[in-house]
C-alpha cells in the first residue's frame, strides 16, 4: 500500500502496483475482491501513450482494437446447463488454476489450453464466459474472421501480438469461430500464404504457457488441421441438450416467469433443439404474453414459439442446400 500511495501521479509504477495487490488478492483466493479491484482500474481514465519500454506491463496492441473486445460476464454457473462429464472437467480445471503455482513449483504443467467443439447455439461462447467469471480473468473474445486480413503478412503478425499479451497478461482469451484460421493446410485450394499463417499458428499454440486460458471454439472440427488436436489440453464437445437437460433449461428460464402449464411438459418436442434455439421459443413466448398485455405465459404462447422455431429451421436448411 505504501508503494501504490508513493507512486501516485507516475501512472506506468501506479498501475505495476495494482497489478500486484490484484494478484496477492488473487493468491488468496479473494476471487471476488481481486475482480473488483481488476474492474476498477480497467475503468480508470485512458492513459497517455508511453515508449512501450518504460511500461512494466504489456498493453494490449492498439492494431488489435478491430478484431478482439473485452467482454464484461453478465452471466454465472446457474445460467448454463452443461453436461456432467463437462462439469466434472471444469471443475477439475479450476482447482488446478488456483493451484497453479505450486503445481509449476513441483514441475508439472497446468493445463491453460483448451478446444471447444461442437454445433451452432450450443453454450461454447457462455461457457467461456462464465468460467472466466469463475476464474476471476477477463475475458477478450478473438473474432478470427475479422482478424484474418487480405493481406495475411498482417494476419501472422497480428496473431503474434495476440499470443504475446495472452503470454503476460492474466486472463482468458477466447478464439471464435478457430476454423477460419486453423483449417486443414492440405484443404484444395488453400493459399501457401495462409498455409504459413497455419503453421505459425501451430508453434505460437505448442510454446505459449498462459497465465489465464486459451480457448478455440469451432462448429467445423472436422476442417480442422490434424496437427492442432494434440496442442489443447483439454477438448470439449458440446452436443445438442439431452431431454433432461432441456427440461432443465426451461426450469431455469421460467423460474421467475408466471407460467399457466408446465414447460418441461413440452420438452419431448424440442429433442435436438440446441440452446440458442431453446433461448429464442422461450423469449417469444413471453413476449407474446407481453404484447397481449397478460400477465401469465399460456401454452399456446409456447407452442407458437415453437411452431416459429421450426419455420426458420426450415428456412435455414434450405439456404443450406442451396449452398
Amino acid at each position: 500500500m505504501k508503494k501504490l500511495f508513493a507512486s501516485h501521479g507516475r501512472d506506468d509504477e501506479f498501475r505495476a502496483v495494482a497489478e500486484l495487490i490484484i494478484d496477492e488478492e488473487e493468491k488468496k483466493n479473494n476471487r471476488v475482491l481481486a475482480r473488483s479491484l481488476r474492474r476498477t482500474l480497467e475503468a480508470g481514465p485512458a492513459r497517455p501513450a508511453k515508449p512501450k519500454a518504460l511500461a512494466p506491463l504489456i498493453p494490449f496492441p492498439e492494431a488489435a482494437g478491430d478484431f478482439i473486445e473485452l467482454v464484461e460476464p453478465h452471466h454465472d454457473k446457474h445460467d448454463v446447463v452443461l453436461a456432467s462429464d463437462n462439469i466434472r472437467v471444469f471443475a477439475s480445471l479450476l482447482k488446478e488454476f488456483r493451484r497453479a503455482d505450486e503445481i509449476r513449483r513441483r514441475g508439472l504443467p497446468v493445463r491453460s489450453k483448451m478446444l471447444f467443439c461442437g454445433p451452432p447455439g450450443c453454450g461454447k461462447t457462455l461457457t467461456a464466459e462464465v468460467f472466466s467469471a469463475e476464474l476471476g480473468l477477463p475475458l477478450y473474445i478473438v473474432k478470427l474472421d475479422r482478424l484474418i486480413s487480405s493481406y495475411l503478412g498482417e494476419t501472422a503478425t497480428n496473431v503474434r501480438k495476440i499470443f504475446e499479451f495472452a503470454r503476460k497478461q492474466p486472463s482468458v482469451l477466447f478464439f471464435d469461430e478457430f476454423d477460419a484460421l486453423a483449417r486443414a493446410r492440405d484443404e484444395a485450394g488453400e493459399h501457401n500464404e495462409l498455409r504459413r499463417v497455419v503453421n505459425s499458428l501451430l508453434i505460437f499454440i505448442d510454446r505459449i504457457q498462459p497465465k489465464g486460458f486459451l480457448i478455440a471454439a469451432t462448429n467445423l472440427d472436422q476442417s480442422l488441421d490434424p496437427a492442432i488436436w494434440r496442442r489443447f489440453d483439454e477438448v470439449i464437445w458440446f452436443d445438442r441438450p439431452e431431454p433432461a437437460m432441456i427440461r432443465k433449461f426451461l426450469r431455469m428460464r421460467f423460474k421467475n416467469v408466471v407460467a399457466s402449464f408446465d414447460p418441461t411438459s413440452r420438452a419431448s418436442e424440442l429433442d435436438g433443439y440446441s440452446y440458442a434455439e431453446l433461448e429464442r421459443i422461450s423469449v417469444q413466448a413471453m413476449k407474446s404474453a407481453v404484447i397481449d398485455n397478460r400477465k401469465e405465459v399460456r401454452e399456446n404462447d409456447f407452442r407458437a414459439a415453437i411452431a416459429e422455431e421450426r419455420r426458420r429451421r426450415k428456412g435455414n436448411a434450405r439456404l443450406m442446400r442451396s449452398n
